[in-house]
């Protein structure tokens, strides 16, 4: 095992028991404050408030902090829609959506007999590529407590050229949440691609994969935590 895998594990033990140390760390407060009453502190710190004071802001400064970096995602949620890639992909209705070829021109400025066929080149064509859905799955969280749903598709919006769509979704918030496309199809494993970081914990966005990516090769869309090592959702990617 090496360093970034031992990293990885630590952390992620880390966050499954942060309830119980949440628990005890409010047991070692309550403690503590029926020591300090016991031995009477709060009177040397009003015989000493300059020290004090200090003391308090040293741990204002540390334990806020990291009191609403751990504790803010249980209740900050965000939002973000973003325009279907599949529709803004369309052609439009305007004259540059139809392709019309030399003959096909020609053979409508000049007459014909009434009933006569058309010829097979004088019928205007459009765009043979039309972008569509390659891969999808539905997202599901890992626990109970970490819930994630909605939908992520990798989806084709021109020749070669693919963005990992997630729609109607929502996830449990947490902190430094990315997005990424695995080659498992049920956690993060080395060679994942990172896509980015998780735009809102609901609505629909998109996110573009770098060029030259084959995204046959990626089995899963995650919303990972990457400060604690911890999966939040993922959604197995089948061929549509």
């Amino acid at each position: 095992m090496n360093i970034d895998e031992l990293q990885r594990a630590f952390f992620n033990n880390l966050y499954e028991v942060r309830i119980p140390i949440a628990i005890g760390s409010v047991a070692a407060a309550v403690l503590f404050l029926l020591v300090a009453r016991r031995f009477r502190w709060f009177d040397a710190a009003r015989r000493h408030p300059g020290r004090a004071g200090a003391l308090l802001v040293v741990a204002l400064a540390v334990g806020l902090p990291i009191g609403w970096y751990v504790a803010s995602p249980l209740f900050v949620r965000s939002e973000l829609v973003e325009p279907d890639p599949i529709a803004a992909a369309l052609p439009s209705a305007g004259p540059s959506a139809i392709q019309v070829s030399p003959q096909a021109s020609a053979a409508q400025t000049s007459p014909r007999p009434l009933g006569s066929a058309v010829p097979a080149s004088a019928i205007p064509t459009s765009s043979s590529f039309v972008a569509h859905a390659r891969q999808s799955g539905e997202f599901r969280g890992t626990d109970d407590f970490h819930f994630g749903k909605g939908t992520a598709s990798i989806v084709e919006t021109a020749p070669g050229t693919y963005v990992l769509r997630l729609a109607d979704f929502s996830v449990r918030n947490g902190p430094d949440l990315y997005v990424y496309l695995s080659p498992d199809a049920s956690q993060y494993v080395d060679g994942s691609l990172e896509l980015g970081k998780l735009k809102a914990t609901d609505g629909a966005f998109s996110y573009e994969l770098p060029a030259g990516t084959d995204p046959t090769g990626f089995k899963s869309a995650l919303i990972w935590c990457k400060q604690f090592s911890h999966l939040f959702a993922v959604a197995p990617l089948d061929a549509v």
